[in-house]
């Protein structure tokens, strides 16, 4: 079904519903879920292992009333995952992919990144788990303050604890991040597909906005029990798990100009703008034959 759409900021673009825009070949979606696979990986890989900062010590001064005790510790700095930076990105892309190319070709970028994220959770642990080489040579092993635990025992050795403390992960840590994403991700598409229907396409920034509200909520409700609960102090838990959903919503919002910059330029290169009125939202449904 095809039609012209009746959103004023769409009105130049072939209207397309969620079955059309499933079978439809567009010109930019493999970029998109490129970009999208890489950085949900790179964030995965690179930034999850740091624990930093930030210092609000400012803050706490300026609004002493508000609940900061939960939030930074006795010097006023907030810790936070690195990874917090990059990944909410993902979720950004997710809006995205949803947005312009409808909730069936979402789908496929959401199933493509988590068996990206297995392998790579699979590739980790066979590398990891190998046998390091006493002659193994790394920027730990040369460092003159490493030199004892060199002499005491090996090159390879002190590599393979630092390569460990980078790549390696538990068993609750990956299976945590796996159900999370999965089901972050496909509430994430799902309510930003039914808010554009109900919306006519208006209002992006509040569709937007709102299925990150939901798709990362569930994603911090189950990634956090899931890793942590019976590891941490349950208040801690509740700590990070609140305050790190709050980051990545903020984020979210401060992206949106972005997200139109990006939703824009791939409608007007596209030439449609999809409506998943008639879409089967199951995460396992087939895309519907051409």
């Amino acid at each position: 079904m095809q039609q012209s759409s009746s959103s004023p900021a769409s009105a130049s673009l072939a209207r397309l519903d969620g079955r059309s825009g499933a079978r439809r070949h567009f010109r930019l979606f493999d970029y998109a879920m490129v970009a999208f696979v890489a950085i949900l990986l790179l964030s995965n890989l690179i930034g999850a292992a740091k624990l930093s900062w930030i210092d609000v010590s400012g803050a706490v001064s300026a609004t002493p009333w508000l609940p900061w005790h939960w939030l930074v510790n006795d010097s006023g700095k907030m810790l936070f995952g690195a990874g917090i930076l990059f990944f909410p990105v993902s979720y950004v892309l997710g809006d995205v992919l949803t947005e312009v190319y409808g909730y069936a070709n979402a789908r496929r970028c959401v199933w493509a990144g988590f068996f990206a994220l297995i392998f790579m959770a699979f590739m980790s642990f066979v590398v990891v788990a190998m046998p390091s080489a006493a002659e193994w040579g790394c920027a730990q092993s040369g460092d003159p303050a490493y030199a004892g635990l060199v002499k005491a025992s090996s090159a390879g050795a002190v590599c393979q604890s630092t390569y460990v403390s980078v790549f390696g992960s538990t068993w609750r840590i990956v299976l945590a991040s796996l159900l999370a994403f999965w089901a972050g991700e496909f509430v994430n598409s799902f309510v930003l597909a039914r808010m554009k229907v109900m919306t006519e396409g208006r209002f992006l920034w509040m569709r937007t906005i709102g299925s990150t509200v939901f798709g990362e909520g569930v994603d911090s409700l189950i990634f956090y029990p899931v890793a942590f609960l019976g590891t941490w102090e349950t208040h801690s838990v509740v700590v990070v798990m609140v305050t790190n959903w709050a980051l990545k919503v903020t984020w979210e919002v401060v992206l949106t100009p972005v997200t139109y910059a990006v939703v824009g330029f791939l409608k007007r290169h596209e030439g449609v703008d999809v409506f998943d009125d008639n879409t089967d939202f199951s995460p396992f449904a087939k895309a519907p034959v051409a």
